[in-house]
């Protein structure tokens, strides 16, 4: 009969690489991987398609399929887009010290709600603030699990039920159609706009307080510029305007830089140092964008609204995990030496890294490549590559890329390759070429990238 030569799953299991599978993997996926195997080869046979069955190859079958049931679906990948904060494949790389923090805070217990002075119970927001002051200035400061969450927690704690008053031109919208009245909404705070999308005054605040104002925001277009005739009020002529009518001035900074940045050529990005020192009584931003940490909401700024904040019950359902936590203090400790954070900090380290050491990695790769594919063009040229994840929307940033034109296949084929490879490299295409920008490839990935190129270039 035809379906006898197929094995049944118990000699499956009882084969010598049944017994190497189970000694490896877990058991039910290995079931599913030869069950499903079988019933695959089962249809083919009574369909009468005996010709593209090939018992010597069945083991191989299962054995692909037990690797794909098996796999992680979250997966790391080679970020070679020159996009340094890439919101879709993980924004900030975390560094080596971090990560090193991280495992030895998760890998055992802690004492992420205990006091090792008084054998009490403590606050897990403690080993995070007095870094946070020391590097912002600030009086206070709270961590959350990310910036949309410190925007509704200091919105439904400063102003539920009453006017929030801000620019139209700063009712920005970021990924995912997350927009600023949106949040307002859901923190129970009522939209007062005010300006116009380009022109906003002082004056034009001035008009819409009242006794129903709670709280002046500022929101920092951080993922887009208006340009041309345009006018926004300074910061501290808002903070003068709240403390005339005791009302609280916030700014949503978004990207959340620590460092100033014009020693480097970028003049765009305010540092929360510089916001907080303008005297705004509450600032927020992100952790994970230009700060360069793990994924969370960060709130400084004046201590009585922070305490208020802090009691709100919606700070539990928001707060910080311990291995954000972790991951935040050996971030903010990077920060004490400037010229440290650039160097520790990958995300810092990209931004500013010179187009000189970018070119030399690119012909590296370059070199690397001639040397094994053959009938491929590939050659090293200027490019420029974007901070990504809502920040400097206008600045480019000088970069060198290795761009790779094949023959037998096409450049689509090609990133499609690539991108569903063993170590998917993620790559863009420009004029008819593959590029590979250097910026954000990493030292280490230097080898699993040019295999992956090879293998992509030579796969039938």
């Amino acid at each position: 009969m035809l379906l006898s030569v197929l094995p049944s799953v118990d000699e499956v299991l009882k084969s010598p690489d049944g017994t190497r599978w189970l000694s490896t993997f877990r058991r039910k996926r290995v079931l599913q991987a030869i069950r499903s195997t079988l019933e695959a080869k089962r249809a083919l046979l009574l369909n009468g398609r005996s010709a593209e069955f090939n018992p010597d190859l069945l083991a191989n079958d299962i054995e692909k399929t037990i690797h794909e049931l098996s796999a992680f679906s979250l997966t790391p990948v080679i970020n070679a887009t020159g996009i340094v904060i890439h919101t879709n494949l993980g924004r900030a790389i975390l560094s080596e010290k971090v990560l090193e923090n991280v495992l030895a805070v998760s890998s055992g217990y802690s004492n992420l709600e205990y006091d090792l002075e008084s054998g009490k119970r403590g606050k897990r927001h403690t080993h995070t603030t007095r870094l946070l002051k020391e590097i912002t200035g600030a009086e206070d400061a709270l961590i959350v699990n990310n910036n949309a969450a410190a925007v509704l927690l200091c919105l439904n704690t400063l102003a539920t039920g009453r006017e929030v008053v801000v620019s139209r031109g700063e009712l920005v919208e970021i990924g995912g159609s997350f927009r600023v009245p949106d949040v307002m909404a859901a923190g129970n705070a009522l939209l007062r706009e005010v300006g116009t999308t380009n022109k906003t005054h002082l004056r034009d605040y001035i008009h819409a307080i009242n006794e129903h104002t709670g709280l002046l925001l500022k929101v920092h277009q951080s993922n887009y510029k208006i340009i041309g005739f345009t006018d926004e009020v300074k910061i501290e002529e808002l903070v003068s305007l709240g403390r005339r009518h005791q009302i609280p001035v916030m700014y949503d900074l978004g990207s959340g830089c620590l460092l100033d940045l014009k020693p480097y050529g970028i003049y765009s990005e305010p540092s929360v140092k510089e916001i907080v020192k303008a005297g705004v009584d509450v600032v927020s931003f992100s952790g994970d964008k230009l700060l360069g940490g793990p994924q969370g909401g960060i709130i400084a700024g004046r201590k009585e609204y922070l305490d208020k904040i802090r009691r709100n019950p919606l700070a539990r359902a928001v707060r910080a995990d311990k291995l954000a936590i972790a991951a935040f203090e050996a971030t903010f400790m990077a920060y004490i030496d400037e010229e440290n954070a650039i160097e520790e900090i990958p995300t810092l380290h990209m931004l500013v890294e010179s187009p000189a050491t970018i070119r030399s990695r690119a012909n590296k790769i370059a070199s690397a490549l001639r040397r094994v594919v053959k009938d491929v063009q590939i050659e090293v040229i200027p490019d420029s590559s974007k901070a990504g994840g809502g920040s400097l929307p206008e600045v480019e940033f000088p970069t060198f890329a290795v761009s790779i034109r094949p023959v037998r296949i096409s450049v689509n084929e090609l990133e499609t390759r690539l991108r569903k490879g063993i170590t998917p490299v993620i790559a863009r295409i420009k004029d008819d070429s593959l590029l590979l920008d250097a910026r954000t490839i990493q030292k280490k990935e230097l080898g699993c990238l040019v295999t992956a190129v090879v293998t992509s270039l030579s796969a039938a």
